[in-house]
């Protein structure tokens, strides 16, 4: 793809001097590798992403520790079910995206760079978690995969400090880069927009197989997942492309991947109604048939966490709020054997059922 977003002072945009990686130059030219797009940009000139350019034949990333938003979430709202369920979780977000979705729920920072905001470092962004007593620090929002360079800054540090790192991600990059990412992620929510290779290439700008790739390299490397389907009517909400993507969580693990169904509601440049709670129920229901765990999003329902052996609920939800009960650690065992191990329990720790002892993929 060749370069498609021009900018006329690039003075106003910080002064970030780190390096980008996955960029090659020639003769004036930048040769962007991070992700599908693989953008072929011109002096004066960024990628389809809007943050990654070229300025007097360089590499640049002007945007690295540019900030969008900075809040204190709670987890469930990623969305994460079944990693440290009812936890706080500090939440960073940023400008730009490799893709161009016209549904887009973030368009206003995702398709926009003239935005407000501030930039921070990455030792400014661990402070804020330690402030907060935030024990995770989701990077979101925005497709935070095209500031790739800020990522392994902050996710280091954090994981030099114990804190978790989450990917929100569409996972559209390609794999050399996924790889390094991924050895720093705890955590990982990706959006699969749809299973049809012409949705993603003709309306979205993205490529399936790619996000697929990504997916994949999430549950080999033994990154939690969970995956998260906008359901968007008369685009993706046909029950043989609902089937096709549970069929493809299946052959990963249909026990461990949780798949969460969100209703679309009209924004940016898609006007369709929104989707309807009883299909997106019924969806859910259908798919369960398959998957142990599906959950629906943006609409009332009931989204508890049961135990797939017995039935037992170990964790309930209503709304964000959460009660974790029923459950007994899995290192609960050892601390009642030695009384000189204490809680709060050793993170990534897993919750095993308290009525019939089973293991739960469900981390602390």
């Amino acid at each position: 793809m060749t370069d498609t977003c021009d900018y006329s002072d690039f003075s106003q945009m910080g002064t970030a001097a780190e390096i980008p990686v996955y960029a090659d130059e020639n003769d004036g030219i930048v040769s962007c590798k991070l992700c599908h797009n693989n953008c072929v940009i011109k002096n004066g000139r960024f990628g389809s992403c809007g943050v990654r350019g070229n300025k007097s034949g360089r590499a640049i990333i002007p945007f690295y520790g540019f900030i969008s938003s900075l809040a204190v979430d709670p987890i469930e709202k990623k969305p994460l079910y079944h990693f440290k369920p009812g936890s706080q979780i500090l939440s960073l977000g940023f400008t730009g995206c490799n893709l161009h979705c016209p549904f887009c729920q973030n368009w206003r920072i995702s398709q926009k760079t003239d935005i407000q905001g501030r930039y921070m470092k990455p030792g400014e962004i661990i402070s804020s978690a330690l402030k907060y007593d935030t024990s995770s620090i989701a990077y979101t929002y925005s497709e935070p995969l095209v500031h790739i360079e800020f990522l392994l800054d902050c996710m280091a540090l954090a994981r030099r400090h114990g804190i978790a790192n989450v990917l929100v991600t569409n996972g559209c990059i390609n794999q050399h880069a996924a790889k390094e990412l991924l050895k720093l992620t705890d955590a990982a929510n990706v959006d699969l927009k749809s299973f049809s290779d012409d949705t993603y290439k003709q309306l979205l700008g993205g490529d399936l197989q790619t996000t697929l790739n990504y997916i994949k390299l999430c549950y080999i490397m033994n990154v939690h997942l969970e995956i998260t389907t906008l359901v968007v009517p008369q685009l993706n909400d046909s029950s043989r492309e609902l089937s096709e993507i549970a069929d493809f969580i299946v052959s990963l693990d249909k026990k461990k991947i949780p798949w969460h169904l969100s209703a679309y509601h009209p924004e940016y440049r898609w006007n369709a109604p929104p989707t309807e709670s009883g299909f997106l129920l019924n969806s859910a229901k259908e798919a369960r048939k398959k998957l142990m765990y599906v959950y629906t999003g943006n609409i009332s329902a009931v989204n508890d966490t049961s135990c797939e052996n017995c039935g037992e609920i170990l964790v309930r939800r209503n709304g964000y709020r959460v009660n974790v009960f029923g459950e007994v650690s899995m290192q609960d065992t050892e601390n009642k054997k030695n009384e000189n191990i204490s809680f709060p329990l050793l993170p990534g720790a897993r919750y095993k059922c308290g009525k019939c002892g089973k293991m739960s993929g469900i981390i602390c």
